[in-house]
């Protein structure tokens, strides 16, 4: 039986430009905070990494919260376009208060303004945002085609933002006269241009009606019991105990904040460009090398879906060859070869791009394995592992990296760094992620949620 359509094209390149203005925040954000506050302003990696692990705390207060609200609301706009739509404000203007530290301000102060900008940034306002804006991918359409195909535009339009700001904000701040006040000045064109494409994003779809999302195939007596059940309330306390029973909820949360420790750490290369490789201007061409292979990946995952059927083969296979990928990497950096780094790098990329390309829909199959296995509708809530994971994960890798960058002896003012500090560099740049990937390929292999959803709704008569 054929699924119905719900959206047209330009529905859902509409629907990606919300991650434009997710990445406009992000990865300005993960690529170039630590440099900028252990260069231009002067802080301590090692104390600016426990300040966003102590971020970390509050941002797992909020999350779930969040994603409970979401599946509450009822306004004009629906559930989830309202907190997209509205959030992005606050995300914006913290963005900039985040690169708008006064560099003749007080070490505390300092520390105090960056505390406050940030943890409101994560916890607050980028996580209201982004659960909402993943959320609409179930609230939008019931079509499982059209969900991947909303992944692969969306991550699409992310991976091609992300490649934009990583080539071009070096040069920019440099242009606008470098130092803090071109730092500033970056942040404040990106926060104006996150907030156009959010609420573009926004009015591009409409949620469906809350009867159209809960219609079902199943047999009248069966669909009575899912609808009384469904429109039963529940508390934040309940939300969680329905994730946590959910153990592919669990696995996407772990590989999430698995991917964004990864990706924390790849952005370390503008560090590894400029001490090992002695080019900061190489940190550019490497992101060329990891976008684009993963945007190519994008544009065939909803082929490949189907030539597969289904989204557990493909997955694993991509991440296996991303696995082998990052080692030749390492083999790669050893060697010296920077040509050579580029290639596997781009190897790399292609095989992890499918996942980032379907995992929202295999959210929604999270999400959908919980209504069959506890009659119970909780698609915001499902995707609080969205915010969870990339800022758990992206910030603990921040921290990380601060932590091990001060481990090692780092010294923001000086041009040439010690032996130690340079050993802590390739580790950070090139053994961590190849690990991570290995780790990652192995819960992949237990994540096939679609064939387990199928045989539930075999042993429910549908």
């Amino acid at each position: 039986m054929q699924e119905k359509k719900y959206l047209k094209w330009y529905n859902m390149v509409g629907y990606g430009f919300g991650d434009i203005a997710g990445n406009v925040v992000y990865a300005f954000l993960s690529s170039f905070v630590m440099i900028y506050l252990t260069n231009t302003v002067g802080l301590n990696p090692g104390v600016v990494g426990t300040l966003i692990a102590a971020s970390k705390f509050f941002d797992g207060l909020t999350d779930v919260f969040f994603g409970t609200m979401i599946d509450k609301t009822k306004s004009r706009l629906g559930k989830a376009r309202p907190w997209m739509l509205y959030a992005y404000i606050g995300c914006a203007v913290t963005l900039v208060a985040i690169f708008a530290i006064p560099v003749d301000m007080g070490k505390t102060s300092q520390y105090i303004w960056f505390f406050l900008a940030y943890t409101l940034l994560n916890a607050v306002f980028y996580t209201a945002n982004n659960i909402a804006y993943s959320a609409l991918t179930a609230l939008v359409t019931k079509n499982s085609k059209e969900r991947v195909q909303m992944g692969s535009y969306r991550f699409i339009f992310a991976f091609s933002t992300s490649l934009l700001i990583q080539s071009i904000t070096v040069k920019a701040v440099a242009i606008f006269g470098g130092g803090a006040f071109g730092w500033r000045t970056v942040a404040i064109i990106y926060a104006v241009i996150g907030l156009a494409v959010n609420t573009l994003s926004v009015f591009s779809v409409k949620e469906l009606p809350e009867e159209e999302l809960n219609k079902s195939e199943y047999p009248a007596d069966f669909t009575e019991e899912r609808e009384n059940s469904t429109s039963e309330k529940y508390g934040l306390l309940e939300a969680m105990r329905l994730l946590a029973s959910n153990r592919f909820y669990l696995m996407i949360c772990g590989v999430y904040i698995l991917q964004q420790i990864y990706s924390a750490m790849i952005n370390m290369g503008i560090y590894y460009m400029t001490y090992v490789l002695k080019n900061e201007n190489l940190y550019g061409v490497f992101s060329w090398a990891v976008n684009i292979p993963l945007i190519v990946a994008l544009i065939f995952t909803p082929a490949l879906v189907a030539k597969w059927k289904g989204m557990y083969r493909l997955n694993l296979r991509g991440y296996i060859l991303g696995t082998l990928g990052r080692a030749l990497v390492v083999l790669a950096g050893y060697m010296g070869s920077v040509p050579l780094m580029l290639l596997f790098t781009g190897v790399a990329a292609l095989g992890q791009g499918p996942w980032q390309g379907d995992m929202n829909a295999v959210i929604a199959s999270c999400s959908e394995y919980t209504y069959l296995t506890k009659q119970k509708r909780v698609d915001g809530t499902m995707y609080s592992c969205t915010s969870l994971g990339v800022k758990l994960g992206g910030g603990l890798g921040t921290a990380i990296a601060g932590w091990l960058l001060a481990a090692s002896g780092f010294d923001g003012s000086a041009l040439v760094q010690s032996e130690g500090c340079i050993r802590m560099l390739y580790i950070m740049y090139l053994w961590i992620p190849m690990i991570i990937s290995l780790i990652i390929t192995l819960i992949l292999s237990k994540m096939n949620v679609e064939e387990t959803n199928e045989k539930l709704k075999a042993e429910q008569g549908r």
